[in-house]
């Protein structure tokens, strides 16, 4: 019997696509709809079936940003093959990418028992996503937002790369709310920090995705299975590719004040859940 129904695999792929790229915490949300609708949140193939499914939201930014990645990776192509052409931006930051993945890489591997055990329970997700608003609150009004995406150097990238760890280890905290408050903090613009977020989630979620595919596919309680795993990845894709547009033109003229009212707000609706007893940690 499949852990995950295709009535739950369409919830949590909108669930998925909506959140992975809000600074909001997708993983949070992920685990408060499973628990809402009694899916064993602990179970290795609901844990591995939420991994898989956000590569559909990151085939969504391979998508949008097709003309980006395209322009980058031709830099790094040429500028390995030419010495000459390594001055340029876009292969420096090919290298800064790809430098500043390497530390969640392996906190990942360490940490996978605490990650998928303590670590991934409602209360912690709770209280990170407190805490998280008032990290992102404090970045969003410290920042100058006077560099833009050109001005990003390795520090920048190492920085940013770091904090992803942040909502690895504290699901609540959200990727991109920590990518983004470290990036604000570094004096980027709203529009720089969002982007440079998005290019640095392309390996991090994409390399998460396909080692979970394996516990997505088969575990004690037959795993989630293949169609409902294809029905939300799906759906990711299609809502992360909608969300990413509309952030994009938010953060332009917006601050992030409404995502961290909306996070207070759920992290204390989440505590009440939790503390009445309609959800369990």
């Amino acid at each position: 019997m499949s852990a995950i129904t295709i009535g739950q695999a369409i919830v949590l792929g909108v669930v998925e696509g909506v959140t992975e790229f809000l600074p909001v915490s997708s993983t949070g949300h992920l685990k408060i709809a499973e628990g809402l609708m009694g899916v064993p949140v602990d179970d290795a193939s609901v844990v591995g079936f939420t991994a898989v499914i956000q590569v559909g939201a990151i085939a969504a930014v391979l998508v949008y940003f097709f003309a980006d990645i395209v322009r980058i990776v031709s830099a790094w192509g040429r500028g390995i093959a030419n010495r000459q052409e390594r001055h340029h931006h876009d292969y420096k930051f090919a290298w800064w990418v790809i430098y500043a993945t390497i530390p969640i890489v392996i906190v990942g591997l360490a940490a996978k028992p605490l990650i998928e055990g303590p670590l991934a329970s409602l209360w912690v997700v709770a209280g990170s996503l407190i805490v998280g608003s008032g990290v992102m609150w404090a970045a969003d009004r410290m920042g100058r937002h006077k560099r833009g995406e050109d001005d990003t150097s390795l520090k920048d990238a190492m920085l940013v790369g770091c904090s992803q760890i942040l909502a690895l280890l504290f699901p609540g905290f959200s990727r991109s709310g920590a990518t983004m408050s470290t990036a604000l903090l570094l004096d980027l613009n709203r529009v720089a920090a969002t982007r440079l977020s998005f290019f640095l989630g392309i390996p991090a979620l994409t390399g998460a995705g396909l080692y979970e595919l394996k516990d997505a596919l088969g575990s004690e309680v037959g795993g989630a299975g293949p169609v409902p795993l294809i029905v939300g990845t799906a759906v990711s894709f299609v809502v992360a590719y909608a969300s990413i547009a509309w952030l994009l033109r938010y953060v332009a003229r917006h601050s992030f004040n409404a995502f961290v009212i909306y996070r207070i707000v759920a992290g204390a609706l989440l505590l009440a859940l939790l503390g009445t007893g309609v959800l369990t940690a």
